[in-house]
């Protein structure tokens, strides 16, 4: 376990798997989600040969929390501007939904490069307000009276999801729940953050990430779940006029949380994107020599 303090004092928490030394990668959940959700990715790039940090964002997993209850997008993306910079080399930023919209503004408003490349999972400037709604009426529930145990908030998750099969074993689930002094299990994030959320004026959310988007000049991989509710073909071509070197690929079978539904197949591609990287040290890992 790793610890990173930002400027305010919020201490984020990461897991690391491979090399300190080698190339650095830094996944990045969505809003709701842990470090945790990585793991298996994580896993597979250390073995690529990269220093894969998995990070809990600030008010998720066992992160601080922003004492002022401010969740804004600047304040995620001024950590994961931190946290980039804190590497011994432009990391790659692997980001979902909120992790990728903090990736895309810590690289589009920098007023200097701070990523070598950027993976974004199913988020663009443009998405469906009615997936967002979706994704934050779930959030929202149960934040106050929480659960009687796992199974209970294992049967909400089925639910929400029910293109998922549901898991022999809910111990996974654990990772993202707090016990409470009441003996109820909560999600694991601030509920200062849903609030955040849904108090928040989003009216110029779209304008504001397509601007920093039109800035980016790294490389880019977009990837979609083939039946995201929040990211449609659309927007997504849309988004490939913004940044016209980005590359885009859709997974079939996957909805908003690519990673948690269809990861072997999400992963392969990170993988293909990783490696038509130009070569360098915070890019591609060098590969070993073949014997002739």
């Amino acid at each position: 376990m790793k610890r990173f303090r930002m400027s305010d004092g919020v201490e984020l928490i990461a897991d690391a798997w491979g090399a300190p030394d080698a190339p650095p990668a830094i996944l990045l959940h969505g809003g709701g989600q842990t470090r945790h959700a990585w793991k298996r990715t994580a896993q597979t790039l250390a073995a690529q040969g990269y220093h894969a940090l998995s990070v809990d964002l600030r008010g998720h997993g066992d992160s601080g929390w922003s004492a002022d209850g401010d969740y804004g997008m600047d304040r995620f993306a001024a950590d994961v501007r931190t946290l980039a910079q804190m590497q011994a080399a432009k990391p790659i930023l692997i980001g979902a939904s909120l992790g990728g919209i903090s990736s895309l503004l810590a690289e589009g408003d920098a007023p200097q490069s701070v990523a070598a490349a950027l993976v974004l999972v199913d988020i663009t400037p443009k998405v469906d307000p009615q997936g967002v709604a979706r994704i934050r009426g779930f959030m929202a529930s149960h934040i106050d009276t929480g659960f009687s145990s796992v199974d209970e908030a294992a049967d909400a998750v089925a639910a929400y999801l029910p293109h998922r099969p549901r898991p022999r074993s809910v111990e996974g689930l654990r990772k993202n729940l707090r016990l409470g002094d009441d003996g109820r299990y909560r999600w694991h994030y601030d509920p200062a953050f849903v609030h955040d959320r849904q108090t928040r004026d989003d009216s110029g959310r779209e304008q504001r990430l397509s601007i920093a988007a039109a800035r980016i000049e790294v490389p880019v991989l977009l990837v979609r779940g083939g039946s995201s509710e929040l990211v449609s073909q659309e927007a997504a071509r849309a988004f490939i006029d913004l940044v016209p070197h980005a590359t885009y690929v859709d997974v079939r079978g996957a909805g908003h949380m690519v990673a948690g539904d269809v990861n072997d197949v999400f992963t392969q591609e990170v993988v293909r994107f990783l490696e038509g990287l130009p070569p360098g040290p915070s890019t591609r890992p060098p590969q070993p020599a073949v014997a002739s």
